[in-house]
């Protein structure tokens, strides 16, 4: 007979489906957290909305009222990852797609330099080689508490467990690569940023010769 729940769709597609400004976004998303279509994009903007949507409609209750599911909301969030330090409505209001985007289990192996790169970081998750707690774990959309993240490895049976394994090596040279240069790319940001005053120079007329001005003068007569 099957399952009597009726199924609806994850996520919510684009209300205009021909907009080149977001084709260009969403690609750049889908290349740089190595996702496998823009479906699964559209369920983590889908998520991000509804975090929104209750923002706003807390915000219109009074204050007595919308105490305690406020700091529900506020708390799931800093449990996630998704919010940090000291937060407030206002800052669930001005979350991105990256900032969820970032708390995904792939996007974490790679951060922690488990991974070559973000694919191959998809491609352990999903061939089993990532655990949690010691428990294989295949979802790379899954999102990371910030509790489970310390706990994110390679699982106990993976070969990759074994420090001389040349993934695990080029992992770690990508890693470093990577930490050296972090401070590089903040420099360059900064000169980036410095205001570079424009001296603009003085361009002094011509001298005519009066001479030449009388005869030319004569010569257009």
């Amino acid at each position: 007979m099957g399952d009597p729940r009726r199924q609806k769709k994850k996520y919510a597609t684009p209300k205009r489906p021909f907009d080149s400004d977001r084709f260009e976004t969403e690609l750049q998303l889908v290349g740089t957290y190595g996702l496998r279509n823009k479906r699964e994009l559209w369920k983590h903007r889908t998520k991000l909305s509804s975090y929104r949507r209750q923002a706003r409609q807390l915000l219109a209750l009074p204050p007595d009222e919308r105490a305690q599911r406020e700091k529900e909301l506020i708390d799931k969030l800093l449990r996630e990852g998704i919010l940090k330090g000291e937060p407030t409505l206002d800052s669930v209001l001005d979350l991105t797609l990256e900032d969820v985007l970032e708390r995904r289990l792939q996007t974490i192996v790679f951060r922690k330099g488990l991974a070559c790169s973000i694919y191959h970081a998809r491609q352990l998750v999903t061939h089993g080689h990532i655990a949690l707690d010691g428990a294989r774990v295949t979802t790379p959309s899954r999102i990371i508490t910030v509790e489970e993240e310390p706990r994110i490895g390679y699982s106990p049976k993976s070969p990759l467990n074994d420090p001389s394994h040349p993934a695990r090596l080029a992992a770690a040279e990508v890693a470093q690569r990577t930490a050296a240069a972090a401070p590089v790319v903040e420099e360059v940001e900064e000169a980036v940023d410095v205001e570079v005053p424009v001296v603009e120079d003085e361009v002094e007329p011509p001298e005519i010769d009066e001479e030449e001005a009388e005869v030319t003068g004569d010569e257009r007569v």
